[in-house]
């Protein structure tokens, strides 16, 4: 039941934060860089399901245990990490292995995944502590 209400809190912030970097920055920035590869439009229901499946691990890693140490610290911290390794994963594998992907992509991607994930962490964390607990 924890779960389901963390991952209500944690969807919302998750999608404002997320949307402002993809709707104000990234566009221009990943249409520069990787415009030679881009869809005209994207895959909606890969982006969902990235979506569904990144808070799943958010709440699991990091925003869950952080609560129930009742300690932010932890939020931002392991948050930092999580997102740092789940972005690190995609865009390192893509620099091994996709012909021409940008260094610069993966670094801005892998500081954005840990900026990302700590901010949605901490923040989600702070309205858990304020409303759950």
């Amino acid at each position: 039941m924890m779960f389901a209400k963390l991952y209500a809190v944690t969807l919302p912030v998750f999608f404002l934060i997320d949307m402002v970097w993809l709707g104000l920055i990234a566009k221009g920035f990943y249409g520069k860089y990787l415009g030679y590869i881009m869809k005209s439009s994207p895959n909606w229901q890969a982006a969902v399901a990235f979506y569904l499946l990144f808070i799943v691990g958010l709440v699991v890693f990091v925003v869950s245990p952080a609560v129930d140490r009742q300690q932010w610290q932890y939020a931002l911290g392991m948050g930092a990490l999580f997102g740092l390794i789940t972005y690190a994963t995609y865009d390192l594998t893509n620099l091994a292995t996709v012909k021409d992907w940008p260094i610069i992509v993966t670094a801005v991607d892998m500081v954005w995944g840990t900026v990302l994930a700590a901010s949605v962490s901490v923040v989600s964390y702070a309205i858990a502590a304020r409303i759950l607990l």
